[in-house]
């Protein structure tokens, strides 16, 4: 049964604020439940910003388990790559144990790294969480418009992103989909136009990720005015 919920809140910080409330409480309800919760991040401003609350909450790190939704092909500790900003603002300030941290080696290369992340993550789902944002055409991940991508692949490598870097590596609709909850982060005016062809049943990257249970899209003001 899934449950398509769209949230509108007054402003970014207010998405922020509500998407740091969920992740707290699947994240409560997994550890209860089995030991583990099991989280794919995002790149992006909001998700940035729910890092940032994130990392003063008092929660076990050992049971929680950190993935990548995407990664830049670039070196390790450039400032453009998503796990790097995700360090900085998250993980430098938790007690999490180094083998939790599950992020895609993109320095080796977008074929490399998605061969290497698809034997990682072949015993590591279903995810009780994912977190996605949308660009302003309706990519997500690193899932872009017009791009054809091999279904059976559970990680793709991408080579001809329409935003640099080029090279990337990102998991698919089908993995991305394999989550007990979907939490959609979208916020600016900048998103208005994907947002309506969305509603309006135009297919998008962003429309072909679903959940086993639960998908919550969060949005703010500017993003549906």
């Amino acid at each position: 049964m899934q449950d398509k919920d769209w949230q509108v809140l007054e402003t970014a910080d207010d998405v922020a604020k509500k998407g740091l409330e969920l992740i707290l409480r699947v994240s409560k309800q997994s550890i209860a439940s089995k030991g583990i919760f099991r989280i794919v991040l995002a790149g992006g401003t909001t998700p940035k910003n729910i890092y940032r609350l994130l990392a003063k909450q008092s929660c076990d790190w050992s049971k929680w388990h950190f993935y990548l939704g995407d990664e830049r092909c670039l070196s390790v500790n450039d400032p453009e790559r998503n796990s790097e900003m995700i360090r900085t603002t998250l993980i430098e300030s938790i007690d999490v144990p180094k083998e939790n941290i599950h992020f895609i080696e993109a320095e080796l290369g977008a074929d490399e790294a998605a061969k290497r992340y698809t034997n990682l993550l072949l015993n590591n789902s279903p995810f009780d969480l994912v977190m996605l944002g949308m660009g302003e055409d309706g990519h997500t991940a690193s899932l872009f418009p017009d791009h054809v991508n091999d279904d059976k692949e559970l990680v793709h490598a991408v080579y001809n992103s329409p935003k640099p870097p080029s090279d990337r590596v990102s998991m698919s609709a089908s993995l991305l989909s394999q989550t007990q909850c979907l939490l959609l982060l979208i916020t600016g005016e900048s998103k208005k136009t994907a947002i309506q062809q969305w509603q309006a049943g135009i297919d998008l990257p962003i429309t072909k990720i679903t959940s086993l249970d639960t998908k919550i899209v969060l949005l703010d003001q500017a993003a549906v005015a």
